[in-house]
């Protein structure tokens, strides 16, 4: 499997400072800074970076398992909310909590709900997470 990259600079001291990062496809790219991630400051984060990595990989996921049982999927919505807090006095990712809902035919709400708890587990950026609480919620069913 392929190995991929992204890269970031930093300029200057961290509270007043600047940074941009780039994916190496060249389809992800922003500007990040200290009000950004710590405060309400314009840009983006690691941590939503973390994010749309989360949901777009559980997404597949789930898709994956859908499709092992038998069934494609219309479409799936994943979103992850990554929590940063303070833990120790350092800044800490503490917790994931994925949302997912989707249309799915021939698949009841409890067969919806059973699959996405396993892709919650298959998803490989649930596992290189695995020391932050990463929780679910399924809305509705297909």
């Amino acid at each position: 499997m392929p190995t991929r990259n992204a890269k970031a600079r930093w300029t200057g001291a961290l509270k007043d400072g600047t940074g941009t990062l780039e994916g190496g496809s060249g389809l992800i790219s922003g500007a990040y800074s200290f009000p950004s991630r710590f405060e309400d400051g314009s840009g983006t984060t690691p941590e939503e970076l973390i994010a749309a990595a989360h949901a777009s990989c559980y997404a597949m996921a789930l898709s994956a398992l859908l499709g092992e049982a038998g069934v494609t999927p219309e479409h799936i919505d994943a979103q992850a909310r990554v929590t940063l807090t303070e833990v120790d006095g350092k800044p800490t990712i503490t917790k994931v909590h994925l949302e997912v809902s989707g249309a799915v035919p021939g698949v009841d709400p409890q067969g919806f709900r059973q699959q996405a708890e396993a892709a919650k587990a298959f998803c490989p950026v649930s596992r290189a997470l695995t020391g932050v609480e990463i929780t679910l919620e399924v809305a509705g069913g297909p």
